[in-house]
């Protein structure tokens, strides 16, 4: 069964018709793992849609040195790599589908060389920052909130090598959700102990961030 009706099919073409170079999908799944199956589907839907857009599938245990690679541990997982087959720090934990749609497709976007433009005095907070960061994002997928949130931290990981960034779907990982205490989305947590609610400001990140020791 396919995810998009004819409508929205169209318009995620028009879209990808300004994709400036190729991008993979790496999905990482293993065995019959909670919403691969429907992961995995619209994963191949999506790279349907434009001749730039790659879909490549790896298991977590039997590529373990892939995972290792791209800082995977959950399944399903998916990291975008661009032209060149390289990692750019972004990466998707539970299928980015309901709202989160509207997080996949900048991520592609960006990934693909088509990048947002970002003002100077923001450009340059981003690029001063030195220390490794690590950003979380929970989301649902009800939520209309969340991708604007997951947005902002993989722009953040794509400006900076420094820095990593994930969504994670909060229903997948109950347990994950559990352990950072998510009550409320999107839920956002930078190295582990700082956070944020709401889809805060791109400021409200880097003043996290930059208080940082």
């Amino acid at each position: 069964m396919k995810m998009f009706d004819a409508e929205l099919e169209k318009q995620l073409k028009d879209i990808f018709n300004d994709l400036a170079g190729d991008v993979t999908i790496a999905l990482f799944t293993e065995g019959d793992c909670y919403s691969c199956t429907e992961t995995r589907s619209y994963m191949q839907e999506v790279s349907e849609l434009n001749d730039k857009i790659k879909f490549v599938e790896y298991d977590l245990k039997k590529d373990a040195d892939k995972a290792a690679d791209y800082g995977v541990e959950l399944v399903p997982s998916i990291v975008l790599l661009d032209g060149k087959g390289d990692y750019k720090r972004i990466k998707f934990n539970g299928i980015p589908a309901g709202h989160e749609i509207n997080s996949l497709i900048p991520a592609l976007m960006e990934v693909s060389g088509a990048e947002s433009e970002m003002p100077q005095e923001l450009t340059n907070r981003i690029e001063a920052i030195q220390k490794p960061i690590d950003i979380k994002v929970f989301v649902t997928l009800s939520c209309p909130h969340c991708p604007g949130a997951v947005q902002k931290a993989h722009k953040l990981a794509l400006m900076n090598p420094n820095i990593r960034a994930e969504m994670i779907e909060a229903q997948t990982f109950a347990e994950f959700s559990d352990k950072y205490n998510v009550s409320g989305v999107p839920k956002i947590i930078i190295n582990e102990e700082h956070e944020l609610v709401g889809n805060q400001p791109l400021q409200a990140f880097l003043d996290t961030i930059e208080s940082i020791q």
